[in-house]
């Protein structure tokens, strides 16, 4: 039996490393942003799931009321001066709890009235149907004084109108134009405030809180612009709202043009990718501050065009990113 013996394998080319493909450059996915919108978009509950809900929070109140009487009650019978000033401090968080509940309920009824009139203005054909709209659209702008000099051009240009979307084109120029500014205005706010903490805060989970606190603020305030005043419970609402909308249809996904459009041109290679990655949470922010709009907004983007993510973030951004384009890309095309 013979011995083994080292198996050799001539090689007839010689390897050669810069014929090796390059090693990817990976770009920031904004994953601070991706994690908020997962914890803020809403799922559809089953109805097992709402008769737990409702099973386990009336057990709750049950509970929690039945604990108060025998405390109120036990204290009036041993000490009348301090049972009494129980019983007004109950008086007066029930009373604080019907107001918050009365607010909510006014908020969501205010949030609906916006849904419906946006419904009825986009179903109006007829003159009839859009002078009626348009007299709802300016009685919920009536009692604003910023609102004052835009409604009065409005009804002093309105009267010469005699076609209905020409009608509605005028009350979306004169109308919305100032509410789109202030808007896009707390937009911006936001983009810069996430992409700044993004970059500069090295706390792993800093930037995730960041990123709701300031997109529920944003939603919040964009809210209160177009008129809807959403208390905290209706700003939960509209920031589940958004954000299903937004994961529901894919628009967070980061795309080759907004990547090229925003973070692309060799920008992230002369930044650092913490930087990189508070520019991509910020162009996120900037889509849901444009969704907000369009959910909020009493009107569709018609006659005004519809917000950009490539323009909010360059004037969000501007002065830290030192870019040689002006900023338009994506804002050319309308969708």
């Amino acid at each position: 039996m013979t011995a083994d013996k080292p198996f050799l394998v001539e090689v007839t080319e010689s390897a050669d490393p810069a014929l090796a493909p390059p090693v990817p450059d990976l770009l920031p996915d904004g994953r601070a942003m991706q994690a908020a919108l997962r914890l803020g978009a809403s799922r559809p509950r089953s109805a097992l799931g709402r008769f737990a809900i409702w099973s386990f929070g009336a057990l709750f109140t049950f509970v929690l009321s039945v604990a108060v009487w025998d405390f109120v009650t036990g204290l009036l019978t041993t000490n009348t001066l301090l049972g009494s000033v129980a019983l007004a401090v109950v008086a007066a968080a029930s009373l604080a709890a019907l107001l918050l509940a009365l607010r909510e309920a006014a908020t969501f009824a205010r949030l609906a009235k916006l849904d419906g009139l946006r419904q009825r203005v986009t179903g109006a054909t007829t003159l009839a149907e859009a002078k009626k709209a348009t007299a709802e659209l300016t009685a919920l702008y009536a009692r604003r004084p910023d609102m004052a000099w835009s409604l009065a051009r409005f009804k002093d240009r309105s009267g010469d109108v005699l076609d209905a979307d020409a009608t509605l084109r005028l009350a979306e120029t004169d109308l919305m134009a100032p509410l789109d500014t202030a808007a896009r205005a707390e937009v911006d706010a936001a983009t810069r405030q996430v992409a700044t903490v993004t970059a500069l805060v090295p706390l792993a989970l800093a930037d995730v809180a960041m990123a709701l606190f300031a997109n529920l603020r944003m939603i919040r305030r964009i809210a209160e612009i177009y008129g809807g005043r959403s208390g905290t419970l209706g700003s939960m609402r509209l920031l589940r709202r958004v954000f299903g909308h937004l994961v529901a249809t894919g628009a967070v996904a980061l795309t080759d043009d907004l990547i090229g459009s925003v973070a692309g041109g060799g920008v992230l290679s002369r930044l650092s990718r913490r930087f990189g990655e508070g520019v991509v949470n910020g162009a996120l922010t900037a889509r849901v501050g444009i969704a907000a709009m369009e959910i909020c907004r009493p009107m569709p983007f018609a006659a005004l065009p519809r917000p950009g993510v490539s323009q909010t973030v360059s004037r969000a951004l501007a002065g830290l990113l030192n870019r040689g384009d002006d900023g338009r890309g994506e804002d050319a095309q309308k969708v």
